[in-house]
């Protein structure tokens, strides 16, 4: 089976920043849901109350976060951004972050913060990804607050509490913000409504430990780092989505290991089944190159992961961004 057929649908390559929304999930909770949610297209949000707002994660280029900026300060009546939040290093979270105010403050794990320190992708994007995506007029902005575990910020009478997974996720660094009055929860990239899942900086059976983590806290809604708002049954069908995807790529790992294939290899000989019309189907081979560093205890060769992923592909990864 080729790697078109296995699944590279699903994606609306004609995407544009106009076509988000913000979404109040709960008076003064808000979803900036990005379509079509594929590579570089992320989800964000923000919570506001007493006239103060807390914004979580920005967006990968200028003009998406200015979008996303303005029409948080048409429902807020302009309220200024006290605090911010990234829930992990990467640029479609962050790269946005220069645009924030000035006197925002600017939170994350401390590893997220070193992840965006040293990260060269907002200095130049390689081309992996086609049409080579261009940030804009941003700048790299680190946090100025960082956490190892929880934080609490209270934005008017609501509790946000910031969360670590314990351990690597999706990233190291990863945290969530969880609304316990209003049972709310912004999962980051810890989940990917209706698109393949990305872990491979940080670890295929944390992934698979933080989803029931995440479903431990009960949540009525869920926003997702990529893809639609949960809520309901839907959220117990998505983690259930992911723990299947995180068993299949390890299984596929182990039984790649067991013969010496390379990460590449395992993901040529792989068949996708019900995952094959998620979009983004070629993170399996990073998710792959993951499994591979971890059994061997080295560190994942970034370049290398991504040059196999486009290799399986067949050409660039598309975005919309």
């Amino acid at each position: 089976m080729s790697t078109q057929s296995q699944g590279f649908a699903g994606r609306d390559p004609s995407a544009a920043p106009d076509a988000a929304q913000l979404c109040e999930l709960r008076p003064g909770v808000y979803a900036w849901v990005q379509p079509d949610g594929s590579w570089w297209v992320n989800n964000a949000g923000a919570v506001s109350g007493d006239g103060e707002t807390l914004v979580i994660d920005t967006c990968a280029t200028a003009r998406r976060t200015h979008r996303f900026l303005t029409a948080l300060g048409d429902v807020t009546g302009g309220a200024p951004i006290r605090w911010a939040v990234n829930t992990h290093q990467h640029g479609d979270h962050t790269y946005g972050n220069s645009l924030l105010p000035a006197a925002t403050v600017l939170i994350g794990h401390e590893r997220m913060r070193e992840g965006l320190r040293t990260d060269p992708i907002i200095d130049g994007c390689p081309a992996f990804w086609s049409p080579i995506p261009d940030w804009g007029r941003v700048r790299r902005r680190l946090p100025d607050v960082t956490i190892t575990a929880a934080a609490t910020v209270h934005v008017g009478e609501r509790r946000v509490d910031l969360l670590h997974p314990g351990g690597p996720a999706h990233t190291t660094g990863d945290l969530v913000a969880w609304l316990p009055d209003d049972r709310i929860l912004f999962a980051g990239d810890l989940l990917f409504a209706g698109l393949t899942p990305l872990v491979f900086m940080g670890s295929v059976t944390g992934a698979l430990t933080a989803l029931d983590w995440l479903a431990g806290m009960a949540p009525e809604v869920i926003v997702p780092g990529h893809g639609p708002v949960l809520a309901g049954g839907e959220i117990d069908r998505v983690l259930d989505e992911h723990r299947r995807y995180f068993q299949f790529v390890l299984s596929e790992a182990d039984r790649g290991l067991a013969r010496g294939a390379t990460p590449l290899e395992i993901a040529r000989d792989a068949r996708l089944g019900e995952f094959a019309d998620w979009a983004d189907a070629e993170r399996l081979v990073l998710n792959l190159h993951r499994v591979h560093a971890d059994h061997a205890g080295h560190e994942l060769d970034l370049v290398a992961a991504l040059c196999d992923a486009v290799t399986w592909l067949g050409h660039p990864m598309p975005t919309s961004v």
